[in-house]
C-alpha cells in the first residue's frame, strides 16, 4: 500500500503520541504538512496538542532522534497495514466519529473495509449456551447476504460471533483493544491468529501499546462505528455492552436486540433495549431485510 510522504509523517507522530483524530486537529490547521511543528517551542506544541509541555517535549526529541526510522517498512515486515485517516482504505463510517481514529493497524485482508455491508454483534463476556444458539439462527443469513461480522475478540459474545462468522463460512473483523503485538484475551490465540489470516484483525492503537482498561471502551467505538446495526445478545443492564450501544445511537446506528427471559440477569440489557425502542431479533433475515429497503 503506497503512502504520501505526509502519511508517513503522520504514522511517526502517531507511534509516539497515539491519539484521536480530534486531539490533532488544531495541529493539522497549523501545520498540515507536517514539517514545522517540531521546530516549535515546546510551550507552543504542548498548547497546540492539548498535552503537558514536558510530553511536548518528549514528541520532538523522539521524533528529531528517529526521524529516519522507516516506520511503514517495519510495518510491513510484521504483516500490518498502516491506514491512516487520510487513505482511501480508511472507512467513511469513521470519519463521522466525533473522535475517529487518526490510524487504523490492520492485518489480515485490509478490503474487508471496503465491504458494503457489516453488522457489529456484540454481548456479555460470561454470556451463555444462550448466546450461541441464537447465533445459530442470526449469523447464517447474514453470511448468506455477504454482510461481514464485526466484534471485539473479548471472551464470551464476541468470541462466539467470530466462531460462528467462521463457521458459516462468512467474513469477520476483530476491533481490538491494543497493539497487534499483544493477546488479549490469551485463550483467544487460535482465533486470533486464524482471522489474520483469513479475516481482519484492527486497532488503532501502535503495535507496542498494551492492553489497558481505558483502551477497550474507546475501541468500542469503533466496533458500532463500523456498523450499519448493532447486535446485542446477552448483557447485563451496566456493561461495556450497553456504553457500545450508546456510541452506536449516538451515530444513528440501528439497534437490534435479543430477547430473554425475565429470570436472567443477562437478558437486562437487551429486554431494556428493546422497551426502549430497539428491535427484537430471532433471524438474520429481519436485518437483511432493513437492508433491501
Amino acid at each position: 500500500m503506497q503512502l504520501t510522504a505526509v502519511e508517513k509523517r503522520l504514522l511517526a507522530l502517531h507511534y509516539y503520541f497515539p491519539v484521536p483524530k480530534h486531539r490533532l486537529h488544531f495541529l493539522l490547521s497549523e501545520d498540515p504538512e507536517l514539517v514545522h511543528f517540531t521546530e516549535y517551542p515546546p510551550v507552543k506544541l504542548a498548547q497546540v496538542l492539548n498535552t503537558t509541555t514536558e510530553k511536548a517535549r518528549k514528541l520532538q526529541t523522539n521524533l528529531i532522534e528517529r526521524s529516519s526510522t522507516p516506520f511503514e517498512q517495519l510495518y510491513n515486515q510484521h504483516s500490518i497495514t498502516p491506514i491512516p485517516f487520510t487513505h482511501a482504505l480508511y472507512p467513511d463510517h469513521l470519519r463521522k466519529l466525533f473522535d475517529p481514529p487518526t490510524v487504523l493497524y490492520a492485518k489480515g485482508d485490509p478490503l474487508l473495509l471496503t465491504e458494503k455491508r457489516k453488522v457489529a454483534i456484540i454481548g456479555s463476556r460470561k454470556a451463555t449456551h444462550y448466546s450461541k444458539e441464537v447465533l445459530s439462527l442470526i449469523v447464517p443469513p447474514l453470511v448468506e447476504n455477504d454482510v461481514v461480522i464485526v466484534s471485539g475478540l473479548a471472551k464470551g459474545a464476541d468470541t462466539l460471533a467470530h466462531q460462528a462468522t467462521i463457521a458459516y463460512g462468512g467474513k469477520t473483523i476483530a476491533v481490538l483493544g491494543h497493539g497487534l503485538f499483544h493477546l488479549y484475551p490469551k485463550e483467544n490465540a487460535g482465533i486470533r491468529d486464524e482471522i489474520a489470516r483469513n479475516h481482519l484483525l484492527l486497532t488503532e492503537y501502535p503495535p507496542y501499546v498494551r492492553p489497558e482498561r481505558w483502551t477497550f471502551p474507546m475501541r468500542n467505538r469503533i466496533i458500532s462505528g463500523l456498523s450499519d446495526a448493532v447486535i446485542v445478545t446477552e448483557a447485563a443492564r451496566k456493561s461495556g455492552t450497553m456504553s457500545t450501544i450508546e456510541h452506536a445511537l449516538e451515530n444513528g446506528k440501528s439497534i437490534y436486540a435479543v430477547p430473554g427471559a425475565v429470570t436472567s440477569t443477562l437478558s437486562e440489557g437487551p429486554n431494556k433495549l428493546i422497551d426502549e425502542g430497539a428491535q427484537p431479533l430471532w433471524n438474520g433475515f429481519q436485518i437483511i431485510g432493513s437492508f433491501i429497503k
